[in-house]
């Protein structure tokens, strides 16, 4: 499955409010990001299995894809064409020796 097919398969999931579409989606992203981090504290805390851990973080990063996948919808842009950017934005930084620092534009 590529990521547009992931996005299409998503997008044929979803139940919210599509006048709310870019609040509701990026407060679940939020959430599901928040859950991961409670998967690794707790993950720390009291010493679980890595492959408890792994189980885990699969569901959790699951979630957080399908909420990206449906915010690309609601921009009306293909998961396909952010993951292209990205690693384009990514690798222009690692050329240009600009991985590290902060700024969206560096």
């Amino acid at each position: 499955m590529d990521m547009n097919q992931y996005q299409e398969a998503a997008c044929e999931t979803a139940i919210f409010p599509k006048d709310k579409s870019l609040m509701y989606l990026t407060l679940g992203i939020c959430g599901e990001a928040g859950e991961i981090a409670e998967k690794v504290k707790k993950h720390i805390r009291d010493n679980t299995s890595h492959h408890q851990l792994r189980e885990s973080l699969i569901l959790e990063i699951g979630d957080v894809m399908w909420y990206l996948a449906n915010l690309a919808d609601a921009i009306h842009v293909d998961m396909d064409w952010i993951a292209i950017q990205n690693i384009e934005k990514i690798k222009s930084r690692m050329n240009r020796n600009k991985i590290q620092g902060n700024g969206d534009n560096r």
